[in-house]
C-alpha cells in the first residue's frame, strides 16, 4: 500500500493492509508471450471445442437473447442449478437444487461465506500450505489463519485435532476449516480415503463448520479421487464448485452447495454485493451441460495435463536427482505438484 495514499485514513481497516494481488501478478506474467509460467493455476483454454462454444452461445441468442440478456435470481438459474446438481453427483454427491447459489466462481462463494462468518480477530484454520485466493480473501475481514501440516495423504488429521485443541485452550474457536482435499492447490495431493472421516468427526466433535473447494475433482488422471466430504455430511459442509477447470473460466461460474440457514445467508449477501450473476453466461453454462457432448471435452482436458505433470515429473527427476535431497508430490490430478 502506498505511503502517500490521501485517502489512507479513510479506508475500513479490513483493506487497509491489503497488499498488492498474488493471482493478478501470476496472471499478468503468465499472459506476457515471452513467459512459460509455472506458477499460476491456468486452465488450458485452447483445447476447449470452440466451434460448440460458438453453437452455444448463436443458440443462446437465437433461443431466448432477451431473457439472457436481462436481469437474473440472485440464486441463480434454476436450470443452472439442476445441472450443477448432475455434476456433483458425479462425484457421489446428492444435493438439491434449492440448496445452490451460484456464485461469479467459486472465488465469490469464499468472499461471500468470509462475509457471513467472519469478524475482526477471529480465527480460522486451513491447510499449510494453502489456495492464495481463499487467504486473500479471508484476509479483508481481519482473520487469523491457523494453518494445519500436509503430507503425501493430505490433510493431517492428527495436526488438526492438535490446533483446534490448542484454540480451545486459548478459550478461542475456529469459525470453519478451509480445505481443498482432491488435488490440492498448490500441493497437488489428495486427502486419503481414510482420512475423510476422521475429518469429518473431528469436525462435528468441536463443532467446526467445513469448507470443502473442489475445482478440480472431475479432472482425476486414472481414477476418481474418495467421495468428497459433503457426500459424508451434509449438515456441516459447504461445498464450493467451478466450471471454470472444465470449461470456461471466462465465463465467471462457480456454486456453493450449503445447508438452508447458510444457503439463505449466502444468497442475501450475494444481492447485496452483485444483485446476479450473469443470466447469459449462465445460460451458456446450462446449454453446454445439458445439450452437449462436454465429457468428451473433459476426457481430451484430463490427457493434457496427465501429460504435461508427466512431463514435470520427467524434467525434474532429470535436473534434480535423488542425491540432490529434494522431493516433490505425485500428483493424481488437477494442476498442480
Amino acid at each position: 500500500m502506498r505511503a502517500d495514499d490521501p485517502f489512507l485514513d479513510r479506508y475500513a481497516h479490513g483493506t487497509r493492509a491489503m497488499t498488492a494481488s498474488e493471482i493478478r501478478a501470476l496472471f499478468a506474467v503468465a499472459a506476457r508471450p515471452e513467459i512459460v509460467s509455472l506458477a499460476g493455476g491456468m486452465p488450458f483454454t485452447a483445447a476447449l471445442p470452440f466451434d460448440v462454444v460458438g453453437d452455444v452461445v448463436e443458440e443462446v441468442l437465437g433461443k431466448e437473447g432477451a431473457a439472457a440478456l436481462q436481469y437474473g435470481s440472485g440464486q441463480g438459474d434454476p436450470r443452472l442449478r439442476d445441472v450443477l446438481v448432475e455434476l456433483m453427483r458425479r462425484e457421489g454427491i446428492h444435493g438439491s437444487a434449492g440448496d445452490v447459489v451460484v456464485t461469479a466462481g467459486s472465488q465469490q462463494a469464499l468472499d461471500l461465506l468470509g462475509r457471513i462468518f467472519c469478524d475482526p480477530g477471529d480465527v480460522i484454520v486451513a491447510e499449510g500450505p494453502s489456495y492464495v485466493g481463499a487467504l486473500s480473501a479471508f484476509s479483508q475481514y481481519q482473520v487469523e489463519v491457523r494453518h494445519v501440516r500436509l503430507d503425501d495423504d493430505g490433510l493431517d488429521p492428527d495436526e488438526l485435532e492438535a490446533a483446534l485443541d490448542r484454540l480451545s485452550r486459548e478459550g478461542r474457536r475456529a469459525k470453519f476449516l478451509y480445505t481443498v482435499p482432491n488435488f490440492h492447490n498448490p500441493a497437488g495431493v489428495t486427502l486419503a480415503e481414510e482420512r475423510r472421516d476422521r475429518v469429518i468427526e473431528i469436525a462435528a466433535r468441536h463443532d467446526l463448520l467445513v469448507l470443502e473447494d473442489n475445482p478440480y475433482g472431475l479432472l482425476g488422471f486414472d481414477s476418481n479421487p474418495p467421495e468428497p466430504l459433503r457426500a459424508r455430511e451434509a449438515d456441516n459442509v459447504v461445498y464450493l464448485g467451478t466450471i471454470s477447470k472444465t470449461f470456461c473460466p471466462g465465463l465467471r461460474i462457480g456454486w456453493a452447495l450449503a445447508p438452508p440457514a447458510i444457503r439463505e445467508r449466502l444468497i442475501l449477501v450475494k444481492e447485496a454485493a452483485d444483485l446476479c450473476s450473469s443470466n447469459f453466461a449462465q445460460a451458456v453454462a446450462y446449454r453446454y451441460f445439458a445439450e452437449y457432448p462436454w465429457q468428451e471435452t473433459l476426457k481430451e482436458l484430463r490427457d493434457v495435463y496427465r501429460e504435461r505433470r508427466d512431463a514435470m515429473l520427467e524434467s525434474l527427476a532429470e535436473h534434480f536427482p535423488r542425491e540432490s535431497g529434494l522431493t516433490w508430490t505425485h500428483p493424481s490430478g488437477g494442476f498442480y505438484l
